[in-house]
């Protein structure tokens, strides 16, 4: 096993893209892991099978990050059946681009409530579950390079994401004194669903390309090297 023998991890979005690897990479090292699913029951129980035959443990739980109480499920249920929670991954995420002149009210709210309002209270029951139980813990929120970098057409997705950024600079100050460190992990461009119609357009790849140093897309495993 690896360095997260004995760990429990809770994994929003974990079915897809980026938490599908996020979550086997922390299975790999060893982590107990429960992985949300918002729609896509089959991946998860898919990616669940692996781990557990492979050895490891991981529970598949259904959960809208948008619902307080559904993310109070996820904590709660993971605490009931590994004993603890140790690590959050706020993965879970949406976009819908769309000129900033045209976004309608239910648009806003829809994409703050799982890319914002859902990692605040997310972390918040985490880490209410890990003071009880002592010992500390980690909270990594997936964010964007585009809580820095504007991207014209997604004015609420990176307004989403600022709001993170800074979220996770105030929770790190303080949730500190009791040994939780928060920590941002933001990708540039991930050869995920959510970046399909960039991907399959070569003039579009081929722009976005000459944006990155290393001269190609990521792919989910290196975000989850850099969470694991």
């Amino acid at each position: 096993m690896g360095g997260l023998d004995g760990k429990v991890a809770i994994v929003t979005g974990g079915s897809l893209g980026i938490g599908a690897g996020i979550v086997r990479r922390l299975a790999r090292d060893g982590a107990a892991v429960t992985l949300d699913y918002h729609t896509h029951r089959d991946a998860a129980d898919g990616i669940a099978q692996e781990i557990t035959a492979a050895g490891g443990k991981a529970l598949v739980l259904q959960a809208d990050v948008s619902r307080v109480a559904d993310i109070a499920g996820l904590v709660t249920q993971t605490a009931r059946r590994f004993g603890r929670v140790d690590i959050l991954v706020n993965n879970a995420g949406i976009e819908e681009p769309a000129s900033f002149l045209d976004v309608a009210e239910d648009a806003f709210d829809r994409q703050m409530a799982v890319d914002l309002k859902g990692a605040y209270f997310a972390a918040q029951a985490a880490a209410k579950q890990m003071i009880a139980q002592g010992g500390g813990g980690v909270i990594v929120n997936i964010s964007s390079v585009h809580e820095e970098l504007p991207m014209v057409g997604n004015a609420v997705y990176c307004a989403a994401k600022g709001g993170l950024r800074m979220l996770t600079r105030t929770l790190a100050t303080e949730l500190a004194p009791h040994g939780i460190r928060i920590v941002n992990v933001g990708p540039g461009a991930v050869a995920t669903p959510i970046n399909a119609a960039t991907l399959n357009d070569p003039q579009k790849q081929q722009a976005l390309l000459g944006e990155i140093p290393l001269g190609r897309i990521a792919q989910p495993e290196d975000i989850a090297a850099a969470v694991a």
